[in-house]
């Protein structure tokens, strides 16, 4: 299965790391939004869609990306990282989804986790959770790519 990860990671890393562990499972390749050829996105089995949360939102590098992205057939995930818990009523991968959807792809399953998060309000603290994605997290991405790899998903 061809596989293609779009991962903006702007922060600490946190994202990025998340993707190179489903990367590993996917045997897929992990590229910044900027790097992607948009024309060849539609040529992979599966792509991920993934950023860093700021204010609530995914990162903006990587919503535009998907505006731009032609019509597919194809399937595609979105992950995140963020600092807070994402919202049940209003999630922060929702957006994305949409926009992805509306391009004609089958978003099989979001995957979010915490992580290390300095960002306003909480630089005035050193931020807030310090050691994530910790182990378990990566573990949890892990399982989750190898739930898309073998069509059994759900989202985490």
């Amino acid at each position: 299965m061809k596989t293609l990860l779009v991962c903006s990671s702007v922060s600490h890393g946190n994202t990025r790391r998340v993707a190179e562990a489903m990367a590993d499972v996917l045997d897929a390749r992990v590229v910044a939004p900027q790097d992607a050829a948009v024309a060849d996105l539609t040529g992979y089995d599966l792509v991920g869609f993934g950023s860093g949360v700021f204010f609530q939102r995914m990162h903006p590098d990587l919503l535009g990306l998907a505006r731009t992205v032609p019509a597919s057939s194809g399937r595609a995930f979105v992950f995140a990282t963020s600092g807070l818990p994402q919202l049940p009523f209003a999630p922060f991968t929702r957006p994305l989804v949409r926009i992805l959807q509306g391009k004609g792809f089958a978003v099989e399953a979001t995957f979010t986790c915490r992580a290390f998060d300095t960002g306003a309000p909480f630089n005035l603290i050193g931020g807030i959770n310090k050691h994530r994605p910790d182990e378990d997290d990566l573990t949890a991405a892990r399982a989750f790519a190898q739930g898309l790899a073998h069509g059994s998903t759900t989202t985490a």
